[in-house]
């Protein structure tokens, strides 16, 4: 993709902060955010303005697009995926990564499994809800069997849910997937920001909100939404906390992207303490 191309792209993300905020306001934020960054030599701004705004568009570049789809119907397929068997028996998220450094995260009562040759043939069973951040690979695709549908990707991440028999709904984060239904030739590609429902022998596509806007507010919010979604607690020096901030999180972003996104706006090194479930800034 070439440099205008990137541009362009990049002037619509920028568009889609919260719509607070006027079009003079982010027509001149953008004008600046564009000047540093293709220019040939980017200095650093330490105005926290600056990083608010861009803030939302480093969370967007992380997007993924453009991927290819697999044309036939993968559900004909006879397939055993009963060999390694991921379960979740707790009452909390479990986190596994796959053998192709995929990850996974596992609701209450949810379980996958895949066969031993993954590497090569990438194709997982879902019971329950589970969602996918998938590594990718434009020669394996990625495919996931819930009840009647088949999900199909390259690289991209998504929820699958499956409690209901027969019953199915996938919610598209990033990137791009095919939608496949048993005995069905019809195939349904959704975009970031889609959910496809299939319940009753009836399949629908519709939107759903997958980003969480802080407009204005205090960075001590940010830091209640960090350990409500996450279970990390978040230290800060006492100044920062009626700090205010301005960006749109990917509901599914990682973590330590936040983490890194906040410490550069405020210009404030990080730590983050696994076995405590803390992060400090400071």
């Amino acid at each position: 993709m070439d440099e205008k191309k990137i541009e362009e792209e990049l002037k619509k993300i920028w568009d889609e902060v919260p719509v607070s905020h006027s079009d003079n306001e982010k027509e001149m934020s953008w004008e600046q955010f564009q000047a540093k960054a293709f220019s040939p030599k980017k200095k650093k701004n330490n105005s926290w303005r600056y990083f608010a705004a861009a803030a939302a568009v480093l969370i967007f570049v992380l997007i993924g697009t453009g991927l290819y789809f697999n044309g036939s119907n993968p559900i004909t397929n006879n397939i055993q995926l009963t060999e390694n068997v991921i379960e979740n028996t707790t009452s909390i998220i479990k986190t596994a990564v796959l053998p192709d450094s995929s990850r996974v995260e596992l609701s209450p009562n949810s379980k996958i499994s895949y066969a031993s040759n993954f590497a090569a043939n990438r194709k997982v069973e879902v019971s329950g809800e589970v969602y996918f951040k998938v590594t990718k690979d434009k020669k394996h695709p990625f495919q996931v069997f819930c009840n009647e549908t088949t999900t199909t990707v390259l690289g991209t991440s998504f929820t699958v849910k499956g409690y209901v028999k027969k019953g199915v709904t996938v919610e598209l984060y990033e990137g791009s997937v095919q939608m496949n239904v048993k005995d069905r030739n019809e195939k349904w590609i959704l975009k970031p920001g889609e959910k496809f429902t299939y319940g009753n022998q009836t399949p629908s596509v519709t939107e759903f909100n997958r980003f969480i806007d802080f407009d204005n507010q205090k960075l001590t919010d940010l830091s209640t939404y960090i350990e409500t979604n996450y279970g990390y607690k978040v230290i800060m020096p006492q100044e920062y906390q009626n700090q205010r901030i301005t960006v749109r999180i990917n509901k599914k972003e990682d973590l330590n992207t936040i983490i890194q996104l906040i410490s550069e706006m405020y210009n404030l090194n990080y730590e983050v303490n696994e076995k405590l479930k803390q992060v400090t800034l400071q």
